[in-house]
């Protein structure tokens, strides 16, 4: 028997590992098509939403599409059917089909994320993020009465705060007294109005992801004794080792050339790829650099960090030559390097929701062929 859904809760387990927040500013993930109160009796996922996938959800009695590239990029003025971006949301709303996508964030994040879907089929280990994203975290100071400290330390905790790569529960604390004076009208926990008080506090510092910020905030707000809660925020440029572009990881062997190329063919399923020469013979592959979709914006980092491989699409003619002979860049395809992005949703979403039904598109949406 399948199971329903609210369509509210299959993006909230989708955005709890790829936040919306993290997207580019470029992209248009999220819900592009429906309301979030209508109940999925099954979804269709697909790398790409288009008129023939629409059909295929018809057909097999999905309401949802799951996309990972957003059908919608820019603003749209006129629904005259046109092109196929306006006949593909036009026939979605005929059908009552909901659409949505999870794009660039699910670029972004290190674990359950497109690069490492494609770190596992190449059978890489010690993957970590290629270029970590900066900007995306807070500290939160907040003064505590040592009655309370605990409870509130572990109140943001549990919101998400104090996470700092594979480490959780790391705050900083050190104690002080605090002084107040009650003014008419407050509520004080401790002391008596108009009369300056001391009150013995301990200051609590922690890191917070800038899309946990309101969460955290209100775990706070809740766990806090004070009527008026003293703390700050700041932004830090501190980069997120598990946020950012591209991935970096290890082969479990040395390959020679050959055997690389034939690594790629057999992993990625595809027959044939474009690569770059390299200036030495007999080369050693073993460190990879990971970017699914167009990463040429990766290329020269890659190199700096003394990858062997660069695994990527969309690679222009000029561009091969940033791998200076001594980077093997490997242009698989866009949509070959995204195709496995599919079985990430399935992942998500069998995990939390295992009775409900989520079927692969059999549209195969590549636009380019090879003759």
């Amino acid at each position: 028997m399948n199971e329903s859904v609210k369509l509210k809760d299959i993006i909230k387990v989708i955005e709890h590992v790829a936040p919306p927040q993290l997207q580019e500013n470029y992209d248009n993930s999220g819900l592009i098509v429906g309301s979030e109160e209508s109940l999925i009796n099954k979804a269709l996922i697909t790398l790409d939403c288009t008129e023939e996938v629409i059909q295929e959800a018809i057909d097999s009695g999905c309401n949802l599409v799951i996309a990972h590239h957003p059908i919608v990029f820019s603003g749209i003025k006129k629904f005259t059917g046109k092109n196929y971006v306006e006949r593909t949301i036009i026939k979605a709303i005929k059908n009552d089909i909901a659409i949505y996508a999870c794009h660039t964030n699910l670029d972004n994040v290190l674990h359950q994320g497109v690069n490492k879907k494609i770190a596992d089929k190449l059978g890489l280990h010690q993957c970590s993020i290629l270029l970590p994203k900066e900007n995306t975290l807070l500290k939160l100071g907040v003064f505590v009465p040592k009655s309370h400290f605990n409870q509130v330390q572990e109140a943001l905790f549990m919101a998400g705060a104090g996470q700092i790569g594979n480490y959780k529960d790391c705050g900083f604390s050190f104690e002080g007294i605090g002084t107040f004076t009650p003014s008419q009208g407050a509520n004080p926990y401790s002391g008596e109005l108009g009369k300056k008080s001391e009150e013995a506090e301990i200051r609590l510092e922690v890191v917070v992801p800038n899309h946990l910020k309101h969460q955290v905030l209100s775990a706070m707000f809740q766990a806090h004794p004070y009527e008026e809660v003293a703390y700050d925020l700041t932004q830090l440029v501190n980069a997120r080792n598990d946020v950012g572009a591209g991935l970096v990881g290890y082969l479990s062997e040395d390959m020679n050339l050959d055997q690389w190329v034939n690594h790629v063919k057999k992993s990625m399923e595809i027959d044939s790829f474009r690569l770059t020469r390299l200036k030495k013979d007999g080369v050693s592959i073993k460190k990879i650099a990971i970017c699914g979709g167009s990463g040429s914006f990766l290329i020269k980092h890659a190199r700096s960090l003394g990858c062997d491989a660069f695994v990527s699409a969309d690679i222009k003619y000029h561009e091969f030559f940033d791998g200076e002979g001594e980077l093997l860049i490997c242009d698989i395809g866009h949509y070959e390097s995204e195709k496995y992005t599919s079985e990430i949703f399935k992942e998500i979403l069998s995990e939390k929701f295992p009775k409900f039904a989520t079927l692969f598109a059999q549209i195969i949406t590549n636009p380019v062929y090879y003759i």
